[in-house]
């Protein structure tokens, strides 16, 4: 199969065909686990494109992904390619928010979460970072204030620091994430 799905994703990719790739990914459980290892490919193309559909495996059916939760939190903080750290980032937004599935949850409730709030902030203040990934950080170590409930001022002083170094677009997530924490 890695052979296979890396053939797919050499050439350029339509948002058609990451669905198609992430769908026939969802039929067989031990393809779950080969796209996350090839999100750290050493060819940056190929990491992007699997992080592209991995996070296409989630949304589409998160239930499939609970086997490998745990494998994709080992693997968050030693993502360093920035175009995987996207869907990564956005991947763990969601799997933190409060509509996760209950077995999520727990599962997060369980983990060692530490090391993935560290390199959350860490993502967040690094100025070679960009500001989609950001948003997706902001999201996450909110999300995680119920967790770590010393997040919430900590956060609340970096987005202080950031607001007035990032974009606009920056300044209205900014915006929704103190609404969220009610600050």
């Amino acid at each position: 199969m890695n052979e296979q799905l890396i053939n797919e994703i050499k050439t350029t990719l339509q948002k058609s065909k990451v669905t198609k790739l992430a769908t026939i990914s969802m039929q067989n459980e031990a393809a779950i686990k080969e796209v996350i290892d090839l999100t750290f490919h050493p060819e940056e193309k190929i990491a992007f494109r699997a992080a592209w559909i991995l996070e296409n495996i989630y949304e589409n059916n998160p239930s499939n992904f609970v086997p490998f939760v745990a494998y994709f939190l080992d693997g968050f903080s030693k993502q360093n390619n920035l175009s995987a750290r996207r869907h990564y980032s956005k991947i763990l937004a969601l799997l933190s928010k409060k509509n996760a599935l209950p077995e999520i949850k727990e599962m997060l409730m369980n983990y060692d979460t530490e090391k993935l709030v560290e390199t959350t902030f860490q993502w967040l203040i690094d100025e070679q970072v960009p500001v989609a990934i950001k948003s997706h950080c902001l999201n996450i170590l909110a999300n995680f204030t119920t967790i770590h409930p010393w997040i919430k001022e900590e956060l609340l002083q970096t987005m202080d620091y950031l607001v007035d170094k990032e974009s606009i677009a920056f300044f209205a997530k900014v915006k929704q994430i103190r609404k969220q924490l009610k600050a």
